[in-house]
């Protein structure tokens, strides 16, 4: 195993997105991790969306470079077996609700008798205290409560909306990426292991923050309220699709005026800095409106490179692929899986020059390592037969 986490041992019993994409991501960069799910059904990720040979791309997307191991944790010797996995680990990551994995046996104080050091980080969704903690969520109760979906409000209605994808899910997950990885270079320096704790919430008020809550940080009256930098997202419409614009320099205000064939509006004090032109768009939009729509994406995306403005195609999920740039940066590419056959995935996207990272293992079937994780903690297979004829571990 290659990568700068060669030799780290995670052990991942969480579910749904937020653990497991965080793990995933800890894997490709070289940590070795092996997933523990429930006996039977798995990861409910598994079954939810598109899907070939009984795995969902859902779960191939956040599961890749790991091993499975199911195990039924309602049975005191699962809990055995999960204690002596932890004590040849470095990491435990787990996202029940409050209070569920101290129930289980499972929680820090718990594991942390069998690994004195251990990283243990526990995820949910809005913390183990307050009046909300014991409320389950997934990552659109999140959007809501955390103020993400009111910044979406569409321009025009005030309606609020959701960033249709799962946002806070996955900004929660490099969160705690980051995090184990702090946890683990303090342990190299102290020798100490730690509790980290994070919910969804905090993630998503941390995240959404220095531009969401741009007009909410300053307190008293003497604030200068400006638009919010949300308004400025919109979409530029040619005659053969969309593209999305964002200037935010001086420079790129006027290279934007001459790209659109319109240098006067250069004077014109609505739109002479950005700050003016972000509280005049619809103006703006007003103006080159009818220009725009007599030009194709190849045409706007010309003038837009001879004057440096920063601009892009709208593509579509199926067009991304096969766009230039990403074809040449092998951000994508085409591998085949076992059982879901010839799929397509996004490569590590961080580049390592003196310890590449990469995907080392196929997202796995439930239970796959089964058998190669209980050999190695010394289980014969008459044990592993007797563990799997009681529906304890597979």
């Amino acid at each position: 195993m290659s990568g700068p986490l060669a030799g780290v041992r995670i052990v991942d019993c969480s579910a749904y997105i937020t653990g497991p994409f965080a793990t995933m991501m800890l894997a490709d960069q070289g940590a070795e991790v092996l997933k523990v799910e429930p006996i039977g059904i798995g990861d409910v990720m598994r079954h939810l969306g598109t899907a070939r040979g009984g795995i969902s791309t859902l779960f191939a997307g956040c599961n890749r470079s790991k091993r499975s191991l199911a195990l039924n944790l309602r049975h005191e010797r699962g809990i055995e077996i999960l204690h002596e996995l932890v004590a040849g680990s470095d990491v435990f990551i787990q996202n029940y609700r409050p209070g569920v994995a101290e129930r289980l046996g499972i929680g820090e104080q718990d594991l942390r008798l069998r690994k004195a050091d251990l990283i243990y980080a526990s995820l949910s969704a809005f913390g183990r205290e307050g009046p909300w903690a014991s409320r389950p969520a997934f990552d659109h109760v999140v959007q809501a409560l955390s103020g993400m979906a009111a910044v979406q409000a569409d321009l025009e209605t005030g309606e609020p909306g959701f960033v249709r994808n799962a946002v806070v899910d996955k900004l929660t997950a490099l969160t705690i990426a980051q995090a184990i990885t702090a946890a683990l270079l303090h342990r190299e320096r102290t020798g100490e292991g730690q509790h980290l704790e994070l919910s969804m919430l905090g993630a998503a008020l941390h995240f959404l923050w220095p531009d969401g809550m741009g007009r909410d940080t300053l307190l008293g009256d003497d604030v200068t309220l400006r638009p919010p930098i949300a308004n400025s997202y919109r979409m530029t419409t040619l005659k053969d699709g969309h593209m999305a614009v964002a200037v935010v320099t001086l420079e790129q205000v006027h290279g934007l005026m001459r790209a659109m064939g319109v240098p006067e509006l250069i004077e014109d004090e609505r739109f002479s800095t950005p700050n003016a032109l972000l509280a005049h768009l619809d103006e703006f939009e007003a103006e080159i409106g009818d220009i725009a729509a007599e030009r194709t994406l190849d045409e706007g995306l010309a003038s837009f490179e001879r004057e440096d403005v920063p601009g892009a195609p709208v593509l579509t999920p199926s067009q991304v692929p096969e766009h230039p740039q990403v074809k040449a940066a092998g951000l994508v590419e085409e591998v085949v899986h076992p059982s879901m056959g010839r799929m397509l995935r996004p490569r590590p996207p961080v580049r390592f020059s003196r310890s590449p990272a990469g995907t080392s293992r196929h997202a796995p079937a439930l239970g796959e390592h089964g058998d190669e994780v209980l050999s190695e903690l010394g289980f014969d297979e008459a044990e592993r037969e007797d563990l799997r004829a009681k529906g304890i571990a597979g």
